[in-house]
């Protein structure tokens, strides 16, 4: 007869594994059955379930910019404040805290 569990070890770093069971116990899910359906959706998907790749852009530097590359920086914001592509601090601040909590 096949056991009904087996056992995984892994090394994890500790604060990667608190946030995570911070937000699991937020939803109730013990880790184990969150790694249990993190290896289920690897066999339906026949791989990683999610794209694992290097994002298309990275957050700026501002520090290592030139005052030209800067001032292009600055340049792009105002557009896109002018072409309402923003949203205003306290909104932003209200999803970050629904999100992941205060």
């Amino acid at each position: 007869m096949a056991a009904k569990t087996a056992n995984l070890y892994a090394r994890i770093e500790p604060d990667v594994k608190e946030q995570a069971e911070k937000i699991l116990a937020a939803l109730g899910i013990p880790a184990s059955n969150a790694i249990n359906m993190f290896y289920k959706q690897i066999i339906l998907q026949k791989g990683l379930p999610f794209a694992v790749k290097l994002p298309a852009t990275k957050p700026v530097e501002m520090g290592a910019l030139s005052q030209e590359e800067l001032n292009a920086e600055i340049e792009k914001g105002y557009m896109d404040m002018l072409e309402g592509r923003t949203k205003p601090a306290d909104k932003v601040f209200a999803d970050i805290r629904r999100d992941y909590g205060p």
